[in-house]
């Protein structure tokens, strides 16, 4: 079953993909279908009585570390992420004012399903909800080091899309052998897959488990494969994960460039007029 959060006459409602359409699972709207167009989808996750912790990965593909000229780590090379970050498919991610290089990072997010304290790698699978996809952007100018990533690089506010749909963990047999395909304005930028994550999902569970719970809710972001480009303002960027969805989004200027660019042509057609 694929689940999503939506927004729409005026309320957040909770979904699921029916025959190609949306169906309201709202009391009051029991059973109504919209079209994907009629909506705003929100983060496909479910509010919780908490903080949520988001636990992303650095370097998880073997092929993106050495692409960035790195070995790949020894251990889960992991950093926590705020939700603020979070925005739903379709939305609009701000590329700050200034950078030369912010690119996309295509990645399976793993939500858990339930209390997860000392998991061994065999039982992971029960612990997990569903999967959807995630693209954690990156601002690769505000990066000091690659091992630690700032604040500035991962947890900027529109910057991690996710979405469109929770697809339930049944509905995933197999999540270390999915392909994953990024487009920037239709043409294919990276294509990868789960097999080559260093740490698979069964791993990184037992591991964070260890030493932290894990609560229903919370998010682990597991990497992307090598192929990352700079996207510049106006880009649409769809990130797929083969059974999980295609997540799209679109890089726009920030509030003040707008402001200056539109300061600027009221100024210019003033001097012509």
């Amino acid at each position: 079953m694929k689940y999503a959060r939506i927004a729409w006459a005026g309320a957040i409602h909770d979904a699921i993909e029916r025959d190609g359409r949306l169906e309201l699972l709202t009391p009051a709207f029991q059973g109504r279908r919209l079209n994907f167009d009629e909506v705003v989808w929100l983060p496909p996750l479910a509010p919780v009585p908490r903080a949520r912790t988001v636990l992303a990965l650095g370097l998880n593909y073997a092929d993106h570390a050495r692409e960035l000229a790195f070995k790949p780590p020894e251990e889960p090379l992991a950093f926590a992420k705020g939700e603020a970050s979070f925005i739903g498919h379709r939305g609009h991610t701000v590329r700050p004012d200034g950078v030369q290089n912010m690119h996309y990072e295509c990645e399976l997010a793993v939500v858990i399903g339930r209390e997860a304290k000392h998991v061994k790698k065999a039982d992971a699978y029960d612990f997990i909800g569903g999967y959807t996809v995630a693209n954690d952007y990156a601002v690769r100018d505000y990066l000091e080091n690659w091992y630690r990533p700032n604040l500035r690089v991962k947890n900027r506010d529109t910057g991690t899309p996710i979405g469109p749909w929770l697809v339930d963990a049944a509905d995933v047999p197999d999540p270390t052998k999915l392909a994953l395909r990024t487009t920037v304005n239709g043409q294919v930028t990276q294509q990868g897959t789960t097999a080559d994550m260093v740490f698979d999902v069964p791993t990184l569970i037992e591991y964070f488990s260890s030493f932290m719970t894990l609560n229903p809710g919370d998010v682990i972001l597991t990497g992307t494969p090598d192929g990352v480009v700079d996207c510049p303002v106006g880009s649409v960027v769809v990130c797929e994960i083969e059974g999980i969805g295609a997540l799209e989004n679109t890089i726009v200027e920030s509030p003040s460039s707008r402001t200056q660019r539109t300061k600027k042509l009221a100024e210019d057609a003033e001097k012509t007029s």
